[in-house]
């Protein structure tokens, strides 16, 4: 037992040498700052959008279904972009 005490005790130094034990550091609840939450979030619409357009278009085009999936797609692709969005601003919650 006094083995695993004295590894732990010199695990905890060797992190705190290292650094990997410190809090990060946060602003506003949010890392990175203003511009890159701003930029993150703008590359998720806009990716979720994206990728909704392609897959409707691309079923469209193999289905012959004119443009309703496309339609149905690109709503899908919104939703997941503001869901992604949403996961963004909430706050982590611990395991659970």
């Amino acid at each position: 037992m006094a083995d695993r005490d004295d590894f732990d005790r010199r695990l905890q130094e060797a992190r705190a040498r290292q650094g990997l034990d410190a809090a990060p550091k946060e602003r506003g609840g949010l890392p990175g700052g203003a511009w890159g939450i701003g930029f993150r979030v703008g590359v998720e619409l806009v990716s979720a959008l994206v990728v909704g357009l392609a897959i409707g278009w691309a079923l469209d085009r193999w289905l012959g279904t004119g443009p309703w999936l496309l339609l149905l797609f690109v709503v899908l692709g919104a939703a997941a972009g503001v869901l992604n969005v949403y996961r963004v601003f909430m706050p982590r919650r611990g395991p659970r």
